[in-house]
């Protein structure tokens, strides 16, 4: 895998207080994804990479015997932990301290940004490394740092890539996926001098040339930081260990060699005891790049002396994941290890790509977690639950056994219709979104149809006769829908009709 199972500070991300960054200008999903599926170029790219990573993925998988009983396994851990997560997180807490670390609790991407600037200013220094973390490119840390006169330095080779193109991540564990080596090599050769030692020259599009060149590039910075930071895959609430998951190496650099660290992570990370890492270890790699065990595990619990950095500062970030563990079908996703296996099989995300979800998520998990963290008030978060064909791949190669599908029904169902949910803490009702007048009055024309069986009987048998006038395109708003498709022919008779006419007797 490259990079952590978390992430990076995301150019062109703005940061709504309370709530995770939203991509600047983003239009909502179909006009987004409309623009991407016209670049032929991006879809092949996506096509490649997808299709190699989940058809090495199901070859791993299919290693282990026992990978239901994994999964299943998994599942009970994070639903446990989510159920007493207040309970663990005070548990964390007090193993982090006891063993020389200091923890700060952010409740949205605000306090935490200022937090981590904070501490960053107080060390005097003004650069960090950092370690790719979703956690902290969810709430625009790159930015903040910025605005406060601070330059972080992406050391994932994708982050770095996308940091050098002043690009967007377009994916969870492989962020520049939308990038081939002959961009990469021209981003390489025009824009490392800018950011420090420039590509070699002669630079060609070979792999090992682009790695070498990204290596002999951040070795330096490696050396010269004082201060890092980064997420992490799991904490461990009985021992106060912190986990992160690479596969480059360039994470275990920055982990061991500055003075302070800083780790930015999500509550949901937490696991009760040390021993249930046994299931995630065994799981996540397979799920995330297929292999059997991962290439860099670092562990640390607070500070020892004379060994790692001399101070470390764990940042707990909420951002509306409370908000999300009070939705009983919604908390699910907090289940999410960040594998993106449900990226690689979905044909939406294959064809749309990352940038058109708007959000540092992108995929069917992004579709459920970011209108769940950030609510679903603007446009782009009332499209994300749509982006799905509700095909269920997505929850087949779910380690975790997340099911999509229920949540983005039961999301569609709280855009549509409004409802109940949690903003802030406070329990509110939500206001049906707009552009779903049509959808309601054809939900509630349903429903009168179906309480009413001699009207339902009736117009079976109107339809059955009136078949072959029955239009092959739908007129006025539905008409979209049948553009690109054609009505299924009318049956010559109703089920009703034939039930009675096969078997003599009336349902």
């Amino acid at each position: 895998m490259t990079g952590f199972r978390g992430a990076t500070g995301a150019p062109g991300t703005t940061g709504t207080p309370g709530t995770t960054g939203t991509h600047l200008g983003m239009p909502a999903f179909p006009e987004a994804a409309r623009e991407a599926v016209r670049d032929g170029v991006l879809r092949a790219n996506l096509r490649h990479a997808t299709h190699t990573i989940r058809d090495k993925r199901a070859r791993a998988v299919a290693e282990l015997a026992d990978w239901d009983r994994l999964r299943a396994a998994g599942k009970a851990v994070k639903d446990h932990t989510l159920r007493h997560l207040d309970r663990y997180l005070l548990q964390l807490e007090a193993a982090v301290t006891a063993a020389g670390g200091t923890v700060h609790w952010a409740v949205d991407a605000d306090e935490a940004n200022r937090i981590v600037t904070e501490l960053v200013r107080a060390t005097g220094e003004r650069e960090v490394v950092k370690v790719k973390s979703m956690a902290t490119q969810e709430i625009g840390l790159n930015e903040a740092l910025e605005a406060a006169g601070i330059t972080a330095y992406e050391t994932d080779l994708a982050e770095l890539i996308v940091q050098l193109g002043h690009d967007r991540p377009s994916h969870i564990l492989v962020p520049a996926i939308h990038r081939n080596r002959s961009e990469i090599r021209d981003l390489f050769r025009a824009e490392m001098g800018r950011w420090g030692r420039p590509a070699p020259d002669p630079l060609g599009d070979d792999p090992r040339e682009l790695a070498e060149a990204a290596r002999l590039h951040l070795r330096e910075k490696f050396l010269r930081a004082k201060v890092a930071v980064s997420g992490a895959n799991f904490m461990v609430a009985e021992t106060g260990t912190i986990v992160v998951l690479e596969s480059e190496g360039n994470g275990r650099m920055c982990l061991t060699l500055p003075e302070t660290l800083i780790s930015v992570v999500g509550i949901e990370k937490v696991v009760p005891t040390f021993r249930d890492l046994e299931i995630f270890l065994q799981t996540l790699p397979r799920s995330s790049t297929a292999e059997r065990m991962n290439p860099y595990t670092t562990m640390w619990t607070g500070t020892t002396d004379g060994d790692g950095p001399s101070a470390f500062h764990l940042v707990l970030l909420d951002n509306g994941r409370t908000d999300t563990l009070a939705d009983e079908t919604g908390r699910q996703a907090l289940r999410c290890i960040r594998c993106s296996a449900c990226l690689n099989v979905c044909p939406v995300y294959e064809r749309a790509g990352g940038h058109a979800y708007g959000s540092v998520y992108p995929g069917p998990i992004g579709a459920v977690l970011s209108p769940q963290l950030r609510g679903t008030a603007s446009e782009i978060d009332a499209s994300l639950p749509y982006a799905s064909t509700l095909c269920g791949a997505c929850y087949d190669v779910c380690p975790v056994a997340i099911d999509i599908p229920d949540i983005l029904v039961h999301l569609r169902e709280r855009v549509a219709q409004g409802g109940p949910a949690t903003r802030d803490g406070i329990r509110v009702r939500i206001r049906p979104a707009r552009r779903h007048t049509a959808e309601r009055a054809a939900v509630r024309a349903s429903r009168l149809l179906l309480d009413r069986p001699g009207a339902l009987r009736a117009g079976e048998r109107l339809l059955a006769r009136a078949r072959r006038l029955a239009p092959r395109r739908l007129p006025g708003p539905g008409r979209a829908w049948t553009d690109t498709r054609e009505l299924p022919l009318l049956p010559a008779e109703s089920f009703r009709d034939w039930w009675t006419r096969e078997r003599g007797t009336s349902q």
